[in-house]
């Protein structure tokens, strides 16, 4: 008998850390590489501290018109005009909110016009990623379909 109560006991046990497991699963899912919505970049999403941000590490086309390196033209601060669209960070700041369990509180930059967007991601499953940028309130934005891709 006392074989028995310490196999389901253990059963317990396994299913406990197993069920823990999935409740902490989430908040990192998102780190990894993703394709933005028309495929054109591929962005890493990667942690610092408790926050998210993602760089571009990818493009499809990575020259500008006189074959030469893409660069951050349209930068409303001119300092950083010069900087390389390659590595540039784009998402900053994102935080995870368990109980809406989605990335919040952070914005995105757009190097094809040079402006910041607040932004929200949503992961919809390990491989689709929502991500919204907007002005304001996020009824006041687009959303984007991004999908996971390795390097």
């Amino acid at each position: 008998m006392k074989k028995h109560s310490t196999i389901y006991v253990s059963i317990f046990i396994m299913g406990l850390l197993f069920l823990s497991k999935l409740s902490f699963a989430g908040a990192d899912d998102i780190m990894g590489i993703w394709y933005n919505d028309d495929k054109s970049a591929k962005v890493e999403i990667f942690k610092n501290g408790i926050k998210y941000y993602g760089r571009i590490i990818w493009l499809k086309e990575p020259l500008n018109e006189e074959g030469k390196e893409k660069i951050d033209k349209n930068n409303p601060d001119a300092s950083k005009r010069s900087a390389k669209v390659m590595m540039l960070v784009i998402l900053r700041n994102l935080v995870y909110d368990a109980d809406d369990k989605n990335y919040q509180d952070g914005d995105i930059y757009d190097p094809k016009n040079g402006k910041d967007y607040s932004c929200k991601l949503t992961l919809l499953d390990y491989n689709n990623l929502d991500l919204r940028g907007f002005v304001g309130l996020p009824a006041f934005g687009r959303t984007s379909k991004w999908v996971r891709t390795t390097k």
